[in-house]
């Protein structure tokens, strides 16, 4: 498996639907960019149930190494930047992201993307999820965004559509 980068929203959805223990099942090593870090440390100032990462064996705060990408990315928050960047700089990674211009901007740069309804994909594939819908039906409860398309095909290839 590669090298994971991942962002906050993954690491929020998971761990707030009690499922943030798939990541080592599925991916082994994690790592997180420092702006990630830091942003799980603001949302927690504000209350937010979010994971405290230094918890977690199996996941390494990296630091980015070339910070010239990340002033010309002006639309993404710092942590979808770092995340890019990371994956610039580290062969044959998957990143995990949710926002949808961070994705395309990863496609555009041919990095491997996946995200949070991807590892549950794998997941419900790899036999350590039984069913999918439940766990959208949480998410969506935690507000994470998810239009009725996306939902459908998740259900589909999941072997769940209606």
């Amino acid at each position: 498996m590669p090298d994971v980068i991942c962002n906050t929203s993954p690491l929020q959805y998971l761990h707030q639907a009690d499922l943030l223990e798939l990541l080592p099942a599925l991916v082994g090593q994690v790592y997180v960019p420092e702006a990630v870090v830091a942003e799980l440390e603001e949302g927690r100032q504000r209350n937010v149930l979010l994971p405290t990462l230094e918890k977690f064996s199996w996941l390494t705060v990296k630091p980015v190494r070339d910070r010239t990408l990340l002033p010309m990315v002006t639309h993404l928050g710092d942590g979808e930047k770092e995340v890019l960047a990371l994956g610039l700089e580290t062969q044959d990674a998957l990143l995990l992201l949710d926002d949808r211009d961070a994705r395309r901007y990863a496609r555009s740069l041919e990095l491997e993307i996946s995200g949070t309804l991807g590892i549950l994909l794998l997941a419900k594939e790899r036999g350590i999820l039984d069913a999918v819908r439940p766990v959208l039906d949480r998410l969506q409860a935690l507000r994470f965004r998810l239009n009725a398309e996306t939902r459908q095909m998740v259900l589909k290839q999941a072997g769940e559509a209606t």
